[in-house]
């Protein structure tokens, strides 16, 4: 649809992947030179710049292949979400699957290999985990061939976390919302709708008492299904306006939103 072409033109736009012109920009070259969707892309280029390469790889290889994780058996639900609840990460959903799949490389590589048991235990999928490990490899092979710079392993530490925040708000800055009330009631800032958290997110499957984020940024929304974003994780609100003043200072909609990012 005409709608939808405009769209993505203009979320081309704003993620600097087209010139004055209409044309590719730098950036934009550099991002079509990888067969991921543009926000993806731009996130992983943006590591580069933020030293956090090793974890965006990993995570945009997982958030590519197919969904790892696999609905168990009804008499083993409690069990496998018990064994789950132990890779979840307390930084949100996007952490969780760097969690998972670095798990899974340890024993794939490691005496364990091939290890399709520890999946089932965890409900996850031994073979979309490992065509996540193919992916990552071709993603590899093109920051390499065009010469981008590739930073060593630091995941774990409060500055890693910090600079994979930042990288993925600078490729999916408009996929943010905020919860209005306080009860899971999250307003999309880019249109306003009124959305909920995935049941299988990270945040509601903690133990009690559970802390639902008062902002978080999300991978993808579904309304025709269910209403959810999914693979959603905290990030502070004063980070969007530093790596997205373009978009959060001129461009965004008037709303709540807007407003308390004006105050920051």
């Amino acid at each position: 649809a005409p709608e939808s072409l405009m769209q993505a033109l203009e979320d081309l736009d704003y993620l600097a992947a087209l010139d004055d012109d209409g044309n590719l920009s730098e950036v934009g070259i550099i991002m079509s030179e990888f067969p991921l969707d543009p926000q993806l892309a731009k996130a992983l280029i943006a590591s580069c710049e933020f030293d956090c390469v090793e974890e965006m790889v990993s995570l945009a290889a997982m958030l590519t292949a197919s969904p790892c994780f696999v609905p168990p058996s009804t008499h083993l639900e409690e069990a496998v979400a018990l064994r789950r609840r132990a890779l979840l990460h307390p930084n949100g959903d996007h952490f969780t699957l760097i969690n998972i799949f670095n798990a899974f490389q340890q024993r794939e590589h490691g005496q364990d290999a091939g290890d399709e048991g520890w999946c089932r235990k965890h409900g996850l999928g031994v073979e979309g985990l490992r065509l996540a490990g193919t992916v990552r490899t071709e993603l590899l092979e093109v920051m390499r061939r065009i010469e981008l710079p590739v930073s060593p392993p630091a995941f774990g530490s409060d500055a890693n976390t910090l600079n994979i925040q930042r990288a993925l708000i600078s490729g999916y800055f408009l996929k943010v919302a905020h919860d209005i009330d306080g009860s899971g009631n999250y307003v999309m800032l880019t249109h306003k709708h009124v959305a909920h958290l995935a049941p299988a997110c990270g945040y509601l499957l903690r133990p009690p008492p559970r802390r639902l984020p008062p902002w978080v940024l999300y991978h993808e929304f579904t309304i025709s299904q269910d209403n959810c974003l999914r693979v959603v994780s905290e990030i502070q609100p004063q980070m969007l306006v530093e790596l997205a003043p373009q978009y959060y200072l001129s461009n965004l909609p008037p709303s709540e939103g807007r407003d308390l990012l004006m105050e920051l």
